[in-house]
C-alpha cells in the first residue's frame, strides 16, 4: 500500500482513465438502440438525489441492493451490509442486539446515549430515524436498500456527515399478491415472514400488510442462571394503505411496529481475572458465555407512522409531503464485568419520540432538473441509567434532550450539453437543543436516598449551519461517466448527559458540532454490452471538531485514588481522511456472475487536544480499517423446472480499533469470512427454496468491547458464529 499512499489522487485518476480506454467498447456498440446482451446486468433505479435515476447514471458514490440481491447475498439485517459496501462498518452496539453502530468512510458515532447524534443517517422510506436504538433494521418486505457514501448535507441534512443508509419498502400494487417465507437453521432458528398486497374494492385503494416473527436460541449461555444470551426474539409488523383518487394524486398512510425481547448480548472477558472478583474467576473459553448476576433484560420497542402525499402538478413539477411520527423505548441491563459480583452493573432506560414534516418540490425541465424543500423536526430523547460500581458507589445518569430543527434545502442539475452537467446544492439548518440533566449519587442500590449531585443543569444551545455542494459530471460516452464533487456535511453538537461537574466542571458545557468538507472524484462505467459495471471513487475529507466519547477515571471519595469513571464527551480537533473505493459487477456469460468491492482508508488526526496537550501522533481512528474487500461468484443453471443459483463469497477486513481507548486487547486484527448459498427459483412455480451459510469458517472476530481499567473491565463482543439457514418462500399472485 506504500505507493498508493504516496499518490492516491494520481492513482485514482489513472485508474479511471485507464479503464475508460482499456475496457470501453466501440462507441457504435453502446448506442441505446442496440439490443442488450442476454447476459446484461440488471439496471437498478435509486433515489439517492431525491429523484429517480439509474444507479450507473447518478454521479454520487452509492451502492444499491434489489430484493433479489438481498436474498442471494443472505442479507438479513443492516449489519450484513458491512462486507458488501466499500468502507462501510456496521454492527450491533456494545451490550445490545438491535442498537446500531454505523460508520462510513471512517465517520460515525458509537455512543448510543441520548445526548449524542449518529454520524450516519438511517432512513425508512423517506423518514429519518433519529436514534440508534432499534435501528439495526431487519430486511422485511424491502424493495431495495441504498447506501450513500460521503456527506449528504445538501439533500439529507444533519447527521449524514458520513453518509446515509436507506431502506425502501415494497410499493403498493394494483393486483393481489401474497408471500410467505419460513426459515429454519442453526441455534433452533425459526423465522416466519408474510406479506399481503390487496386492492380494496378497486385499484384506487390498495393495502399492504407484512408481519415477521424472528426467533433463535442464544449463541451463548449465562452460566450463572442458565439463560440464553445473544438470542433473538423479535416481532415486526408493517401496514400501508394507499389512496389513488386520480392519475396525478396519491396518498400513502403507513404504520410499523417492532418489539425486540431478545436477551442480553454475550461477550468474553479478555483479562485473566477481574481484580475485584474475590474468586478470581478465569474467562470462559466460549466467546459468548457470561456469568452475569443481572436479570436477562434487553427489551426494545419501536413504533412509527407516516403519511405521504404525492401530487404530479404538471409535466414539469412534482410535489411531495411527508409527515411522520416515531417513538421507541429501551430497557436493558449491561453487566460490564459479566460476573455475578456487582462490580459494574448498569441498568439503562431509554425513551425517545420524534415528529417531522417535509415539503418537497421536484422540477424536471429540458436542461434543468432539481429538488428543493423544507424540513422540520421536533424530537425528545431521554432516560435514566442506574450505575452500581462494586456495590459501593451508586449513581444515576438522568435527563432529557429536546431538539427542534428547521432546514431549507435545494439542489439542481443543469445540463450544459449532451456531455457536461453541473450540479449545485445548499442546505441551511437552524437547530436548538435544550438539555435538562440531573445526575445524582445515592446511599445504596435502592437509588432512593441521594447523597450528592454530580450534575444539575438546564441549558440550551443553537447551531446554525450551511452545507453546500457543487459537482461537475462529464459523460465520455453513453456508458462512461466521470464526476467531481465538493460538498460539506455537519453533525450537530449537544450536551454530555453523563456530566460530572463535581469532578470535571467543564463537562456540563455543550460540545460543538462537527463538520466535514469532502473532495471527491469518481467514474461509473458499463462495458461489453452492459455485462460489466465498474465504479470507482477517490475522496479526501477535511474533518473538524470531531466528537468523541471516552471514559475518564476520577477520585470519587477524596482518598487520592481513581476509583470511579464517567463517560466524557469532547471535540477532539482536526483530521483528514482519504480513501479509494472500487466496485465491480461482471457477467462473463448469462449464467456466471462475479461481483466485488475494495475499500481503502487513510484516516489520520492532525490535532487531538487532551488536557491541553496535542496527542494526535498517538491516536488512531476507530472503525476505520485501512483495507476491506469482498468477492462473490455465482453460477445459475436450469433445474427441476426452475433455476438453481450457487454462490460462494469471501470478505476481508483489515485491523480495526472499535473503541476510542484504542485497547490492543479489543482491537481486531485482519480477518476473512467465507459465505455460500444455494437458491432455487421456480420458473412457473410459486416456490423459492434457499440454503445459506454465513461465517462458514466459524471465525471469532471482535466488533467492539469495554476497557475500564479502574474497575477491572476488559471485555470483547464478537460477531455471529457459523450459521446455516434453510428457507422456503411461497408466492401467490
Amino acid at each position: 500500500m506504500t505507493n498508493l499512499k504516496k499518490s492516491p489522487i494520481a492513482f485514482a485518476v489513472a485508474l479511471a482513465l485507464a479503464s475508460t480506454s482499456l475496457f470501453a467498447q466501440d462507441p457504435a456498440a453502446s448506442k441505446s438502440d442496440e439490443p442488450a446482451s442476454e447476459s446484461a446486468l440488471e439496471t437498478i433505479t435509486v433515489t439517492a438525489r431525491r429523484r429517480e435515476e439509474t444507479l450507473q447514471d447518478v454521479p454520487v458514490a452509492v451502492t444499491a441492493f434489489t430484493e433479489t440481491a438481498l436474498e442471494n447475498l443472505n442479507i438479513e439485517d443492516m449489519s450484513d451490509l458491512d462486507a458488501e459496501v466499500p468502507n462501510l462498518t456496521v454492527y450491533a452496539a456494545r451490550g445490545s442486539s438491535s442498537t446500531v453502530t454505523a460508520y462510513i468512510r471512517g465517520i460515525g458515532q458509537s455512543d448510543p446515549l441520548w445526548g449524542v447524534d449518529p454520524g450516519v443517517g438511517v432512513y425508512l422510506d423517506d423518514v429519518y430515524i433519529a436514534r440508534p436504538q432499534g435501528a439495526l433494521l431487519d430486511v422485511i418486505d424491502i424493495d431495495r436498500v441504498e447506501v450513500l457514501r460521503g456527506p449528504q448535507g445538501s439533500l439529507y441534512g444533519k447527521n449524514t456527515i458520513g453518509g446515509a443508509i436507506k431502506y425502501v419498502t415494497k410499493p403498493l400494487l394494483p393486483d393481489f399478491s401474497a408471500t410467505t417465507t419460513i426459515a429454519i437453521g442453526s441455534y433452533n432458528q425459526l423465522d416466519v415472514k408474510t406479506s399481503i398486497n390487496a386492492p380494496l374494492g378497486s385499484d384506487a385503494v390498495v393495502a399492504r400488510v407484512s408481519l415477521a416473527s424472528l426467533n433463535r436460541d442464544g449463541f451463548g449461555e449465562n452460566r450463572f442462571n442458565e439463560q440464553p444470551v445473544s438470542d433473538k426474539e423479535i416481532l415486526v409488523g408493517r401496514a400501508s394503505l394507499g389512496f389513488y383518487p386520480s392519475d396525478t394524486v396519491s396518498v400513502l398512510i403507513s404504520a410499523d411496529h417492532m418489539d425486540d425481547q431478545s436477551g442480553v448480548r454475550g461477550g468474553q472477558r479478555l483479562n485473566a481475572f477481574n481484580a475485584f472478583d474475590p474468586l478470581q474467576t478465569p474467562p470462559f473459553d466460549d466467546r459468548y458465555d457470561i456469568a452475569s448476576g443481572m436479570p436477562n433484560v434487553n427489551d426494545t420497542s419501536m413504533d412509527g407512522a407516516a403519511a405521504t402525499i404525492n401530487w404530479n402538478i404538471n409535466e414539469a413539477w412534482w410535489f411531495k409531503s411527508v409527515t411522520a411520527y416515531r417513538e421507541s423505548d429501551t430497557d436493558t441491563n449491561i453487566d460490564f464485568d459479566m460476573l455475578p459480583n456487582k462490580i459494574t452493573d448498569v441498568r439503562a432506560l431509554y425513551s425517545d419520540d420524534q415528529l417531522s414534516q417535509e415539503f418537497q418540490f421536484n422540477y424536471t425541465g429540458d436542461s434543468l432538473v432539481g429538488v428543493f424543500g423544507l424540513f422540520w423536526f421536533d424530537g425528545s430523547a431521554g432516560g435514566t441509567v442506574f450505575n452500581n460500581f462494586r456495590n459501593l458507589s451508586f449513581g444515576t445518569t438522568n435527563g432529557v434532550v429536546d431538539t427542534t430543527s428547521l432546514a431549507l434545502y435545494g439542489e439542481g442539475t443543469y445540463k450544459i450539453n449532451d456531455a457536461w452537467s453541473i450540479t449545485a446544492g445548499l442546505r441551511y439548518t437552524d437547530e436548538e437543543k435544550t438539555a435538562d440533566v440531573l445526575n445524582q449519587a445515592f446511599a445504596n442500590a435502592n437509588f432512593t436516598t441521594p447523597v450528592a449531585t454530580p450534575a444539575d443543569f438546564n441549558d440550551s444551545v443553537t447551531f446554525k449551519n450551511a452545507s453546500p455542494k457543487i459537482s461537475v459530471d462529464y459523460r465520455v460516452t453513453d456508458d462512461i461517466l466521470l464526476y467531481g464533487i465538493v460538498s460539506r456535511g455537519f453533525k450537530s453538537g449537544g450536551f454530555n448527559i453523563r456530566a460530572n461537574t463535581l469532578a470535571v466542571p467543564q463537562s456540563a458545557r455543550p460540545f460543538d458540532d462537527e463538520s466535514v468538507t469532502s473532495f471527491e472524484i469518481g467514474t461509473k462505467q458499463a462495458w461489453r454490452d452492459q455485462t460489466v459495471f465498474f465504479n470507482a471513487s477517490y475522496f479526501y475529507n477535511q474533518y473538524r471538531d470531531i466528537q468523541l466519547s471516552v471514559f475518564s477515571a476520577f477520585d470519587s471519595n477524596g482518598d487520592g485514588v481513581n476509583d470511579a469513571f464517567f463517560g466524557d464527551f469532547t471535540n477532539a480537533g482536526k483530521a483528514h481522511i482519504q480513501g479509494l473505493e472500487l466496485e465491480l459487477q461482471f457477467a462473463p456469460t448469462e449464467q456466471f456472475r462475479i461481483s466485488g468491492n475494495v475499500g481503502w482508508l487513510d484516516a489520520q488526526y492532525d490535532e487531538f487536544i487532551s488536557r491541553d496537550v496535542d496527542i494526535s501522533d498517538t491516536q488512531y481512528f476507530t472503525n476505520a480499517p485501512e483495507l476491506s474487500a469482498a468477492l462473490n461468484m455465482s453460477y445459475t443453471w436450469p433445474l427441476f423446472g426452475g433455476e438453481l443459483m450457487a454462490r460462494a463469497g469471501a470478505s476481508y477486513q483489515d485491523k480495526v480499533y472499535p473503541t476510542t481507548d484504542l485497547s490492543e486487547a479489543i482491537a481486531q486484527s485482519g480477518y476473512t469470512l467465507f459465505n455460500a448459498g444455494l437458491v432455487w427459483r421456480g420458473e412457473d412455480s410459486p416456490w423459492t427454496v434457499s440454503l445459506q451459510g454465513s461465517n462458514l469458517g466459524d471465525k471469532a472476530y471482535r466488533t467492539t468491547g469495554y476497557n475500564i481499567p479502574v474497575l477491572g473491565i476488559l471485555t470483547g463482543f464478537y460477531g455471529p458464529p457459523r450459521q446455516i439457514t434453510l428457507a422456503a418462500t411461497y408466492t401467490f399472485d
